[in-house]
């Protein structure tokens, strides 16, 4: 790995650090300045002549700041001529910008792909996009992880002899089925309906819940609007417990509270892609890390091997 040089924004050092720590290799220091006219200057204080570059940068609040700070640190790499830059993207916020669903509406997901690539980036690697479409936004090799094996292996060490997987609408099913079958459950998807940011409505649950042992999966919870309709009904058609589970845990606008709050919840599951700060946890948060899985994908990327290959592996 003497090659590899990687570097951190601001957005999330902390698991950057446990990357590096994995990977054996320092956390190369970068120096990030706020000029008088409020614009920022990204230094990377280690050499990139040469070398494999990785800027690591999930795209969390304040999203806009930590995105312009990714810029910036792609384009002092490849003006410091590194050989390739490759970015890690633990969450591309601007994923869910996906699709023309409204009249002059913005495609955030393919812009900000273009953005990425024309600061200098060779190649990505994200984990769990919102949607299949955004990896084709990207005009670069895209490698898109997923923590299904490290979500999956958590719920493991429970009691699954009367568990379901929900996945809290269809365009999540697929997920929700391949965790279905890594724990060896059946699986149930919700019928949702969404008329604004905050406001869902779902009609149905498609599948037995009945006296179930429910795991809700998701691949993001934000304000949580989607999990806590879920929920109601849940709690209307007599589910025994419910879990939550997903990738990326952003819990704005107190959701990690209103969910906690519900008494059927026993337990809410994340990753730390994002960064959960300290005061807003609660009792029922378990973190989960993604740290060994990226620095794997790192370290097969650094040395040519498959990324996919990771997902062939047996499960423990």
């Amino acid at each position: 790995m003497r090659d590899i040089a990687v570097f951190s924004g601001s957005a999330h050092p902390e698991l950057a650090a446990e990357v590096c720590a994995h990977l054996d290799v320092p956390l190369l220091p970068v120096q990030v300045d706020r000029f008088a006219n409020d614009c920022l200057g990204v230094q990377l204080q280690a050499n990139c002549r040469g070398r494999d570059v990785f800027l690591i940068q999930p795209l969390v609040r304040p999203v806009q700041e930590h995105l312009v700070e990714l810029l910036l640190m792609l384009d002092a790499a490849r003006g410091a001529s590194a050989s390739r830059i490759t970015v890690v993207l633990p969450h591309y916020s601007y994923a869910r910008s996906d699709k023309k669903d409204a009249p002059r509406i913005s495609i955030g997901g393919r812009l900000v792909a273009d953005l990425l690539a024309t600061a200098g980036a060779n190649r990505v690697l994200a984990m769990t996009l919102h949607s299949p479409q955004v990896h084709g936004f990207f005009s670069v090799p895209v490698d898109h992880l997923h923590a299904l094996r490290e979500l999956a292996a958590h719920f493991r060490h429970y009691d699954l002899s009367n568990a379901v997987a929900v996945s809290p609408d269809l365009g999540n099913a697929k997920e929700a089925a391949h965790f279905a079958r890594l724990l060896g459950i059946p699986v149930a998807a919700g019928a949702k309906q969404r008329f604004a940011d905050d406001r869902v409505r779902i009609s149905a649950v498609i599948g037995e819940v009945a006296g179930k042992d429910v795991i809700v999966l998701d691949d993001e919870i934000a304000k949580g609007s989607t999990v806590v309709e879920l929920l109601r009904l849940l709690r209307e058609q007599g589910a025994a417990s419910v879990r939550v589970a997903c990738t990326h845990g952003l819990f704005a606008a107190g959701a990690l509270k209103r969910i906690g709050d519900a008494p059927e919840v026993l337990e809410i599951v994340c990753t730390n892609t994002v960064p959960v700060p300290d005061e807003e946890r609660t009792e029922k948060l378990r973190i989960l890390s993604i740290g060994p899985a990226l620095a794997e994908a790192i370290r097969r990327i650094h040395n040519g091997e498959s990324v996919s290959a990771l997902f062939d592996a047996p499960q423990p």
